[in-house]
Parts: structure tokens; C-alpha cells; sequence
């Protein structure tokens, strides 16, 4: 056994154990908060483990837990753990309280990395099992064996400790069972280092904070036991995704994503149709369905439903003609309402997301549906912040859900299991009003909608500098009374016209589709501002000036920067996202942008390339030495500050090398 690191955390009463276990429960479902080369986890299954006479697991806890083989595959698992002293030493065995039946708990994850070079590979996993008795997490990495069975690896396996040394005095450590058998990679497996330094401080960071969580509790509106069997199911079906994921986007994040998306409907469904009487198996449709990944899915699980989405994706081919997915741009309005469909789904339906508990009011009084919020978005564009109080996410989701209730739904929040920040959903499934009252909740409905908007156009007018009256609140109601509640009604009338749907041809506006002649004389602009800032130096720069010739330039705000360019200039840059800012960024050999002020780069302070890079990065930029011009080289009075052989980019065209990107293109063409 090796100690990797143990620190002391004082915390008064009983709240540091219960925040100890919270702490290891973000560090289970979301490891990307503490290690950025992780996109997730994915709890594949779950479960109490009984210690029973043998040291085997229980029946039911098998069920529970499920993964590879069910009950015997967490049988021989746990048999193989808990075999002698040639797997763990005595701290990793020490488990469960005393006496027989002691009650464990017992996880198995899925490490889910960021997107990486080269073919995929199957996310490494872990079983995990929790001993609250003991205030002890072991983590036991798994491999698949030739019969494809999961085996605990003989390495990496380590421990989170918490004991109390008195009072309020407690420790917290990570042990593992061999330093000298530890395997990194720098991704799912890093440094021992790392796990003393970063993930020891984080835990208890995270056991003494004191805030409430925002959001309800994960999957606390499903049985967790049917969605681990379900999700692993699903899972093993839909795996084959991964290998010819035919998009740009990550595969193993989008795959497992909407794996976890439809195990937890196919859940919440049976539920539903258990509460209600219902035999038949509900209908859906998907609005802005994307990849149609989830589509696909439900519709192979028996429930009837299609997809619609403003542009088509190449993977919609590869899914057959049982899986209906439809190129179509919807317009909020009486003649995009579907009074047949039982379910309407928002999975990172964008603009669409306000809209949908309105079109599932609209459709019919039985008509339930499901968002999963991500970016902002109001009835007409992008949503603006109200509240200071509250995060950006949090303040979003009460708006979703306002939208929800104004509409006559109970309106219900849940965090599902999926690698990604934005993991809460919000479902309407039943109404607070009876089937009479519909007429009076349809004007009530149109009334919002007129108000808030009314509100958001006196909200941009402010920012533009126009001059209202001092609350908004105040300005919205009477705006609200001018409004005719009668409107008459007309076939295929559009709710709101200023709705602007997102277009059909997905345009690129991160700077990088600007020409590059416009490009490069902003640059110049910036870049010649910042250096004659410098020529008023006060006598005390003198000093410093003599010991570095080379001109640094000033730093200054985006602002400041901004006021001294065009305004042909600056209305271009307005059109795109980020404008200014991203430019500059973008324009990263020349420019360093840090909390909102541009700097000249200088390449001198720049860190040395690692040599623990990984191997892939290390290729990626030594294809990239000196394929570019040095801008120090050419337009920088003083020249570059490094000397040639140390810039990474060339000084003159007689050290230019071609792209090994360019060179591949060629050979294919």
C-alpha cells in the first residue's frame, strides 16, 4: 500500500461526512469538473452489495447492478475482489461494518474522454464500491478478458479515505495498492501526483462548501434500478454507432448521450403509461432532432414517432426507412400543432426550446412533453439575463419553466446521467387546469408571449441607450394592457412573426470565414495601436526600456480598442460571434486576450513545448513548425523577438515549409 497525499479539513457537526459523499458523487457522475481531459462519465449501473456468508454478492444487488453477465458477472467480480490478500492490501479490504449483511454500495462507470485522434476505442470503466460505514471509496479499473468478460486490472486501483481525528478535526486521503504499478496515460488514468494535488484539494473543496445545490438530485424521477438495465441494454445495441459515426461531432459523446436520453424516456414512459391505465405504447415527435440518433432509437423500441429538423445530416441515410426523419423549418404557429402525438421532445432543440410546452398546449390537452435546455434562447432570438442572483443556466431553466406553467403543466425538473454540463430536463406531463378551461388558458398563453416579448424589446432599447421608464417589471404589465385580448383566429396564423428559425445552411461565424485581407488589416490596426501607446513613457520606464528594446507595446481594454476603429469596421465584426474579441483571439501568434484586454504576444514568456505532451499534439505541432510567416518577422519594428531557429513560424519565405495538411490533400486528389 502507498499513501499518495492526505489533507485536514476542519468542519463543525456531521456535515463534512455527508459532504464527503456528496463530493464523491460529483466526482463520479461528473469527473470533468476536476479533470478537463474528461467529457463524462456515463453511470452505466448501480446498486446495494450485500455482504453475505460467502463474501458474495446478493441476488437482488445483482439485479440492481447489472453490467456484463448480470448477477454473475458482479458475482465472480465481487468474489474476485474480496479474494485474499494477493489482490488489495488490508485498507482496500477493509469493508462494512460489524457483523454479517453488512450494506455496500457498488457503481460501475464509464470514463467517457474528450475527443481524441485515431479510431475509436472502447471507454475505459470502473466498479466502484462505496463503504459508509468505513468512510472509504475504492475504485477498481476493469478490462475485457479474451471471452469478453470484465476483470479487475491488477493496477491502478485506489482509495478515498475519510477519518475523523477529533472534534472537528478530519483527514481525507488517497491511497493505492502499488505506486510502482501505476499505469497513466494522462487522460482516465493521470499521475499519482495529480490525484494528490488536484483531485484531493477538489474533494475537499467540495465536502466544506457550504451552497445548496441548484438542481434536484440525479434521476429522482425514475426507479434508478430499471434505468441502469435499460441504459445497459441500449448500450450494448446501439454500440456499432460509434465505429462509423459518419458527422464531425464526437461519437462517443453524442452515441452514449442519446443512448442515456432514450433509456430514460423508454423509463419514464412505462411509468407513465403504469400511472394512467395505458397499453399502448406512446407516440412522439422530436423537434430539431439533429442526428435523429434518439429518433432512431425509440422508434426501434416500439414507439411510433418521427423526427423534424431544418437541415438534413448525412448519418439520417444509414438508419433505413423505419426511422422517419423529415427536413422541414418550423414556424411557432397553428400549422405546425400535432394533436396525435403524445409526447413532444426538445433535446437541444435551441430555438425551439420556449416554444415547445406552447405547441405541446396547443396540440391537444393530452399532448406531454420533454426539454432538455442548452443554449439560450427566447420566443424570437437570444434570451437576455434578468437576475444577478442566479447563474445564466439556473435563470434559463425558470424561464423554460414559467413557460411550462403559464401553459397549464405541472411542470416537473430532473439531471439525467449524460456526459455533458447541461444535463436537466424539464417534463409536462399533466395539466393544473380540466379540459373546460382550455380557451381561457390559450388566451392566457398568448398574452405572455405578447408581454414578454414587449418586455425583452424594452430591455435591447436600454442596452442601445434609449431612454425608458426605471422598471422593466413596470414597463412590461403596461405594455401587457394594450394588448387586445381577442384576437381573431385564423388558419395557419403564425404566433409570433419576428421568430427568426435557425437557417437552413448552417453559416460560420467565429471570424474564421471573414477575407483575409479584412483580417489582416485589423490586425495591423490593433497591433500598431497597441505599439504606439508605448512612445508616452514616463521617466521612471527609462530603466526598464534600456533593458529591453524590443517593444512590448501597452495593453488595452476591448473598448478602448474598439473606439478607435471604423465603423464600416465594427458593424462587420458585429455580424459575427464574439466580433472584436474572437478575432483577436483567432489571431493568436499576434494577440494575448486576457480578462477583457488585448496585449501584444510575446513569445519569449512563452512555456517551452512539454515533453509529456501527449504524442499526438507533439505530431500536430511539429507539422505545424514554421509553415507560416512570422507577422514579428515582417511588420513588428523590431523584428521578432525570438531568433529564427526558436520562432515557430518562418522569418522569410526561405524557411517555409509546406503543410502536411496540404500535402495530404493533394496526394488524395
Amino acid at each position: 500500500m502507498a499513501l499518495v497525499a492526505a489533507a485536514a479539513v476542519r468542519d463543525g457537526g456531521s456535515a463534512l461526512p455527508r459532504g464527503f459523499w456528496a463530493a464523491v458523487r460529483v466526482w463520479l457522475e461528473k469527473p470533468q469538473v476536476a479533470n478537463r481531459r474528461l467529457c463524462g462519465a456515463a453511470i452505466e449501473a448501480e446498486g446495494p452489495v450485500r455482504l453475505g456468508e460467502g463474501g458474495g454478492a446478493a441476488p437482488a444487488a445483482a439485479a440492481a447492478t447489472g453490467g456484463e453477465g448480470g448477477q454473475e458477472a458482479l458475482e465472480r467480480l465481487w468474489r474476485e475482489v474480496r479474494s485474499g490478500d494477493r489482490l488489495l492490501p488490508p485498507p482496500l479490504r477493509a469493508w462494512g461494518g460489524p457483523g454479517r449483511g453488512a450494506e455496500l454500495h457498488a457503481v460501475l462507470r464509464a470514463l467517457l474522454p474528450r475527443a481524441r485522434a485515431g479510431p475509436p476505442a472502447a471507454p475505459p470503466r470502473e466498479l466502484v464500491i462505496q463503504d459508509a460505514f468505513n468512510g472509504t471509496v475504492t475504485f477498481l479499473p476493469l478490462e475485457e478478458n479474451s471471452e469478453g468478460k470484465y476483470q479487475i486490472k491488477k493496477c491502478n486501483i485506489y482509495q478515498i479515505q475519510l477519518t475523523h481525528i477529533k472534534d472537528e478535526e478530519w483527514s481525507m486521503s488517497i491511497i493505492v495498492s502499488s505506486s510502482e504499478n501505476w499505469f497513466s496515460d494522462g487522460i482516465a488514468y493521470p499521475k499519482l501526483a495529480w490525484l494528490g494535488n488536484e483531485l484531493l484539494s477538489k474533494l475537499a473543496k467540495w465536502s466544506v462548501e457550504k451552497k445548496h445545490s441548484e438542481f434536484k438530485s440525479t434521476l429522482s424521477l425514475i426507479p434508478v434500478t430499471k434505468y441502469s438495465k435499460v441504459y445497459q441494454e441500449l448500450k450494448e445495441k446501439y454500440k456499432e454507432m460509434v465505429k462509423v459515426w459518419p458527422e464531425v461531432t464526437d461519437p462517443e459523446k453524442f452515441v452514449y448521450e442519446d443512448v442515456a436520453i432514450a433509456a430514460y424516456l423508454l423509463i419514464l414512459w412505462e411509468e407513465e403509461r403504469k400511472e394512467k391505465g395505458l397499453f399502448k405504447k406512446q407516440s412522439f415527435v422530436d423537434l430539431g432532432c439533429g442526428n435523429g440518433l434518439l429518433v432512431h432509437i425509440l422508434s426501434n423500441e416500439g414507439h411510433s414517432g418521427r423526427g423534424i429538423d431544418v437541415r438534413r445530416r448525412k448519418i439520417w441515410d444509414m438508419y433505413g426507412s423505419e426511422t422517419h426523419l423529415e427536413e422541414c423549418t418550423i414556424m411557432p404557429g397553428d400549422s405546425h400543432l400535432f394533436p396525435d402525438i403524445d409526447w413532444l421532445i426538445g433535446n437541444h432543440s435551441d430555438e425551439l426550446t420556449p416554444w415547445i410546452p406552447v405547441i405541446a398546449a396547443r396540440s391537444s390537452y393530452s399532448c406531454c412533453y420533454f426539454v432538455l435546455p442548452c443554449c439560450f434562447f427566447d420566443f424570437h432570438g437570444k434570451y437576455s439575463r434578468r437576475q444577478s442572483k442566479k447563474t445564466q443556466y439556473r435563470e434559463y431553466l425558470d424561464f423554460v419553466s414559467q413557460v411550462g406553467f403559464v401553459c397549464g403543466f405541472h411542470v416537473e425538473e430532473d439531471c439525467l446521467r449524460i456526459p455533458s454540463t447541461k444535463r436537466v430536463c424539464l417534463i409536462g406531463k399533466n395539466r393544473t387546469y380540466p379540459p373546460v378551461q382550455c380557451a381561457l388558458i390559450d388566451k392566457q398563453i398568448t398574452q405572455y408571449i405578447h408581454d414578454h416579448q414587449t418586455c425583452t424589446l424594452v430591455t435591447h432599447d436600454r442596452r442601445a441607450g434609449f431612454s425608458h421608464n426605471d422598471a422593466s417589471d413596470n414597463v412590461c404589465k403596461e405594455a401587457g394592457t394594450e394588448f387586445p385580448g381577442n384576437e381573431p383566429e385564423t388558419a395557419g396564423r403564425i404566433w409570433m412573426p419576428g421568430f427568426q428559425p435557425r437557417e437552413k445552411v448552417e453559416q460560420v461565424r467565429n471570424c474564421a470565414a471573414l477575407p483575409r485581407d479584412f483580417v489582416d488589416d485589423v490586425v495591423l490596426n490593433v497591433a500598431n495601436l497597441l505599439l504606439n501607446a508605448t512612445q508616452e513613457k514616463s521617466c521612471c520606464d527609462t530603466h526598464s526600456a534600456s533593458m529591453n528594446t524590443w517593444n512590448q507595446g501597452k495593453s488595452l481594454s476591448l473598448k478602448e480598442v474598439a473606439e478607435h476603429l471604423n465603423k464600416e469596421t465594427l458593424k462587420r465584426l458585429k455580424s459575427e460571434y464574439g466580433g472584436l474579441q474572437t478575432l483577436l483571439k483567432n489571431s493568436h501568434q499576434v494577440f494575448e486576450v486576457l480578462n477583457g484586454r488585448v496585449h501584444i504576444r510575446d513569445w519569449r514568456k512563452e512555456k517551452p513545448s512539454r515533453k509529456n505532451k501527449p504524442e499526438v499534439k507533439r505530431h500536430l505541432s511539429a507539422e505545424a513548425f514554421k509553415t507560416r510567416l512570422c507577422w514579428f518577422f515582417i511588420h513588428h519594428p523590431d523584428g521578432c523577438s525570438l531568433p529564427a531557429e526558436s520562432c515557430p513560424y518562418a522569418h522569410g519565405t526561405e524557411e517555409l515549409r509546406q503543410s502536411q495538411i496540404m500535402k495530404k490533400k493533394k496526394h488524395t486528389q
